[in-house]
């Protein structure tokens, strides 16, 4: 969904309003799907690198990141003869998108310092990476580690600490990352970088080695003279040295009167003040490398990956922008749950009730396919019957993977974006879908009331903004979207007092984020951020008051109940619910219902059964499987006669009810002949 891009005023009319009162409920007029233009499709399926799933931000081979994924971080930062400065980042978060400029430069002009330290991203928003991710405890993007050199053990990295992300801040922060190592694991190609004292100036130039000793004066607080001597790790015939300019009868002998100042010793023994235009570090990187016999070394650096050669091609899916498409809301379903809230690796107080509260939101309110449905219906009730405060999340994914292998549940365990395809990989996807999902939730809220009963939620109009916003404060990985979001909801959220005024809350503060994002660089070009929705989707919903655009809002609330309902859904290019994933084996999608029947709803046997695992495939249920299956779970497992049982099921029963027969017909004859002896032993006779 392309929401507000340029600034509009805005001229609002409550819902109710007489001009509402004239719409008629109906679906917007067809809209001609979105095409790409062919060369436009032709380019992307050759472009390679930025087309596929290996280089979206950063393209190994172009920029001087080091691009790293799954297979290679380990091996890569392990006793590394360099450290390493690494993000973790997403390709989905804008501020990521919007900060990848700043990271491209940094490598380039810290290119020199590779010998020693090296600038390097890794993607978790690609599939393969999720889990290496989750091991380096990566909660929010982007994240920003160190990596000393000569690191054996496994480590998570150093976070970065500084007071912003520019680019000079991360650089000098590089520099005392690297200061901070000590002599027996600091990088052989790093120089030494601290300061000599001014005294020792007078024996470097007695001593002769046959090659320019550079040696550049500089207040305390200065990092030129250390830059300087980085970029020139990789040059030979050159040594330089920084010292600091606190004794001034040494800077008065040798002629410095200001600082940074370089004072050059020449390989014949000759030795003077150089004259540059600028004290700054380019000017006197360029100089020193321009001298006659520097020349650069030829070292042995590692290969970078290159990940060309797994470029996914990217297929467009043409869409009806009227249509809220199935594939983008299940699609969204599984990134939260399997990666967005699988970086958390325990849950526990403040963070565990957020996430039952929002599983019990989706749960009651989801409107998609029936499969999906009971998932989170299961994962709910789950959740909601936990008598534990903390639970590691492993448990969760146990459930969401269905590992017990529950017939007629269902979650596609893959990314397929319609509605929300961008132009780009990188562009739109999970953070659209989600904005859908919000939406969807809303709305729901709004035409079922009843769905929330007995959760704690009803007869709170704010309840599912406020489910929102926890969530969002709590786990959505972009910390910088989330502290905006917290911004706007302390601003206005608690004047909503109808399910209506939620509704269009959410859809004014969406199409204000939009607003505020509109020609960032997260941007699509191809779907460019305009007051959503456009006149083409709703003609009704746009007015215009002296001269300005206006917002009919009753017109926008009937626009978003129809949109966002359950009859606007879309199953086309869902996943198929047969041997897709996990979830049992499902001919075709179940017919829907509404939110507020699941309460009554019964789990109904699938037409095949699922396979079982064997044996060894069996989830552990030790300590990492907090809780056992509900009785409902297994009534779900054996559907009817034993269905879904594999044959050493069925076996391990009958002998199992063998053994109880055995069992329970000795303890008959033992207790039948002890009533015997009791018997015998107490008769008296009448006498």
């Amino acid at each position: 969904m392309a929401a507000a891009g340029a600034v509009a005023v805005v001229v609002t009319r409550s819902p109710g309003a007489p001009a509402a009162t004239a719409f008629r409920t109906r679906r917007p007029p067809p809209v001609r799907p979105a095409r790409l233009p062919p060369l436009l499709v032709l380019l992307a399926a050759a472009a390679g690198p930025s087309a596929g799933s290996a280089a979206r931000l950063y393209r190994a081979g172009e920029d001087a990141v080091w691009v790293l994924d799954s297979g290679s971080v380990r091996g890569t930062t392990a006793n590394s003869s360099a450290a390493w400065l690494v993000q973790f980042y997403s390709s989905w978060c804008g501020h990521c998108i919007g900060y990848a400029p700043t990271w491209r430069a940094l490598a380039a002009d810290v290119r020199d310092w590779a010998a020693a330290i090296r600038v390097a991203a890794l993607d978790c928003a690609e599939e393969k990476n999720h889990e290496v991710c989750s091991a380096y405890d990566i909660h929010f993007y982007p994240s920003f580690r160190y990596f000393r050199a000569f690191t054996k053990d496994f480590t998570t990295g150093e976070n970065f600490k500084g007071p912003d992300r520019e680019l000079q801040t991360v650089r000098q922060a590089m520099i005392d990352f690297l200061q901070n190592h000590t002599d027996a694991n600091r990088p052989p190609a790093c120089p030494a970088l601290d300061p000599i004292r001014p005294s020792d100036v007078f024996s470097l130039i007695d001593k002769r080695d046959g090659c320019y000793v550079a040696i550049l004066f500089e207040s305390s607080s200065s990092y030129v003279g250390r830059e300087v001597i980085l970029d020139l790790i990789p040059y030979e015939n050159i040594a330089v040295k920084r010292a600091l300019a606190a004794d001034r009868a040494v800077l008065q002998k040798l002629g410095v009167s200001s600082v940074p100042s370089c004072y050059l010793i020449y390989p014949n023994g000759s030795h003077g003040l150089i004259n540059i235009v600028k004290p700054l570090r380019s000017f006197f990187s360029s100089y020193l490398k321009s001298l006659p016999g520097v020349r650069k070394k030829s070292l042995s650096l590692p290969a970078k990956p290159n990940e060309e050669a797994n470029a996914e091609v990217v297929v467009w899916r043409e869409f009806d922008r009227s249509r809220l498409y199935t594939a983008d809301l299940e699609s969204g379903l599984h990134y939260l749950l399997r990666v967005e809230l699988a970086a958390h690796r325990s849950l526990a107080g403040a963070e565990l009730r957020t996430l039952r509260d929002f599983i019990t939101v989706i749960a009651k309110l989801f409107p998609g396919r029936l499969p999906v449905r009971k998932l989170l219906e299961m994962l709910q009730e789950w959740l909601a019957s936990l008598p534990l405060d903390r639970i590691p999340y492993n448990a969760v994914l146990d459930l969401v993977n269905n590992k017990m292998r529950i017939s007629g549940v269902f979650l596609t365990n893959h990314i397929k974006w319609v509605g929300c395809q961008g132009s780009r990989p990188e562009l739109r996807g999970y953070t659209c879908s989600l904005w859908k999902l919000f939406h969807t939730l809303t709305v729901q809220a709004g035409s079922h009331p009843k769905a929330l009963d007995d959760t704690g939620f009803e007869g709170d109009p704010q309840a599912v903004l406020q489910v929102i916003r926890r969530y969002v404060r709590t786990f959505f990985g972009c910390k910088e979207c989330g502290e905006h979001f917290e911004e706007m909801a302390k601003e206005s959220m608690d004047s909503v007092k109808t399910s209506d005024q939620a509704i269009l809350w959410l859809w004014k503060k969406h199409n204000l984020v939009n607003s505020r994002l509109a020609g960032h660089l997260s941007e699509d070009p191809r779907f460019p951020k305009v007051p959503w929705p456009t006149p083409d989707l709703c003609p009704a919903c746009h007015e215009e008051t002296r001269g300005l655009d206006s917002w009919d809002e009753g017109q926008v609330l009937l626009f978003l109940k129809q949109h966002y309902s359950p009859d606007n859904l879309d199953h086309t290019y869902s996943a198929a619910l047969g041997g897709a994933g996990e979830g049992g084996s499902l001919a075709e999608a179940p017919e829907q219902e509404k939110p507020g029947e699941q309460g009554a709803r019964s789990l109904s046997p699938p037409s095949v059964p699922p396979p079982r695992p064997g044996l060894s495939e069996r989830p552990h249920l030790g300590r990492d499987w907090v809780g056992a299956p509900s009785r409902r779970e297994v009534e779900v497992a054996v559907p009817f006669l034993g269905m879904g049982f594999s044959s050493l099921d069925m076996s391990l029963c009958v002998l199992l009810y063998v053994a109880s027969s055995l069992f329970l017909m000795l303890m008959f004859f033992f207790f039948r002949v002890r009533s015997k002896r009791w018997k015998v032993r107490h008769h008296h006779p009448a006498v």
